[in-house]
């Protein structure tokens, strides 16, 4: 009788327990970092860029010639369109506006990634191909967020944290009308594939058969889901 009540007491010890190390397991993966890292750069452009000016889209999914391609961010206004690329990572971040490769460096451990400018780039040219607009009012912007810092000099346009708002504020000569305004983000709700589950699996496995191994792949804190583009 001991024994047998000793085994369900276990058995209810593990069925409370189970869930719980799910839900531990599910906050400390990167797909949930990933996911919370974009939601704070979404966040700090709802506070701190008027809506009535800054016209948020995110999550935008583009055909392009070789399949899709995935923008987490884009930020429409009478001062130019921008395209935000976040990149949640941890570490030491070195690199260039030229270079192919930029490195991370954890402790003694090195890793190389794709100049996140040139996969910006491709997010860039498919919505030049997507809209009626001057090139010029199209704007690349990076993000990096999480447990990393900049240990060389970076471009204005790559920035941590909040700072991208600062970059995005500091264009202040109108360069789209209204109705402009207004045609843009016509053009891209209609281009865009819809914002589904499905949308994403499909680009996802795109990536997969696109991409081939080039090194070791940068370790991040968020499985960059939508690298390389």
């Amino acid at each position: 009788m001991e024994t047998g009540l000793i085994t369900t007491e276990i058995l209810k010890v593990l069925l409370w327990a189970i869930p719980v190390a799910l839900i531990m397991a599910t906050l400390r993966s990167p797909w949930f970092k990933g996911l919370a890292g974009e939601a704070l750069v979404a966040l700090a452009a709802k506070l701190r860029l008027p809506a009535s000016t800054y016209h948020r889209l995110h999550n935008v999914t583009l055909p392009t010639p070789d399949g899709t391609t995935q923008i987490d961010h884009i930020f429409v206004s009478r001062y130019g369109i921008f395209v935000v690329e976040t990149k949640n990572m941890k570490g030491w971040i070195f690199g260039g506006e030229r270079q192919a490769q930029w490195t991370q460096k954890i402790y003694k451990r090195t890793f190389r990634f794709q100049n996140p400018l040139r996969q910006n780039y491709k997010h860039v040219k498919a919505l030049e191909s997507a809209l009626d607009v001057s090139p010029e009012h199209i704007h690349s912007v990076v993000v990096f967020n999480g447990a990393s810092r900049f240990k060389t000099p970076m471009p204005a346009n790559v920035t941590w944290g909040g700072a991208y708002i600062t970059y995005i504020k500091s264009f202040t000569n109108p360069v789209l009308s209204e109705s402009e305004v207004r045609d843009v983000l016509s053009q891209i709700k209609s281009g865009r594939l819809a914002p589904t589950r499905e949308t994403h699996r499909q680009h996802v496995q795109q990536l997969r058969s696109r991409s081939t191994p080039t090194g070791q792949r940068a370790l991040r804190t968020s499985p960059n889901k939508r690298s390389p583009p």
